[in-house]
């Protein structure tokens, strides 16, 4: 079965490590199905019911974004509040519909790893600082999973290096 792609990105045309990911991912359009909601939905408009039977259909989600002032962009927090329903997602009498489902996070960050480390510039890991992420899947009873990341995309984003991490990114995915 496929896996979806959930992609979150508010300037995509200018990204790097994101456009190259996606890139390296229509390489297998039998694994992966990419769904940009920030151009399905410029206007931030969601269709709520769309987007949930769209999520019933895939056993493993991905959710693909930069992180943005050690969070995620606007938009996929809106998404998660109106998707993520009460009756649909969780709650009394609720179906549990991301029951079981795989998810993880794929993260662009513009820092270094080492600057994400307990000892590091900031202290947090990305793992710690995305613990918000871990808690509202497991609310909803999705078997989350550990994210993928891309680390010092400011400063450290070499061809290279970028081309090497979306090979990683495959392998990732096929081992989720």
């Amino acid at each position: 079965m496929k896996t979806l792609i959930v992609i979150i990105h508010p300037n995509l045309k200018d990204s790097i490590i994101n456009k190259r990911w996606i890139d390296e991912l229509k390489k297998y359009p039998q694994n992966y199905v990419l769904h940009d909601i920030h151009q399905l939905y410029p206007d931030e408009r969601i269709d709520i019911q769309a987007e949930q039977k769209l999520l019933e259909q895939y056993n493993k989600i991905i959710f693909q974004f930069p992180f943005y002032w050690f969070n995620c962009p606007p938009f996929f927090k809106k998404w998660l509040d109106e998707v993520l329903a009460h009756g649909w997602a969780y709650g009394r009498n609720s179906e549990y519909k991301l029951a079981g489902k795989k998810v993880a996070l794929a993260i662009t960050a513009g820092i270094n790893e080492e600057d994400y480390q307990a000892t590091g510039r900031y202290q947090y890991t990305l793992e710690q600082l995305t613990v918000p992420f871990e808690i509202t899947f497991k609310y909803v009873r999705a078997d989350y999973k550990p994210l993928f990341a891309f680390y010092g995309a400011e400063h450290n984003g070499t061809n290279s290096r970028i081309d090497e991490n979306a090979h990683e990114y495959i392998t990732f995915l096929q081992n989720i």
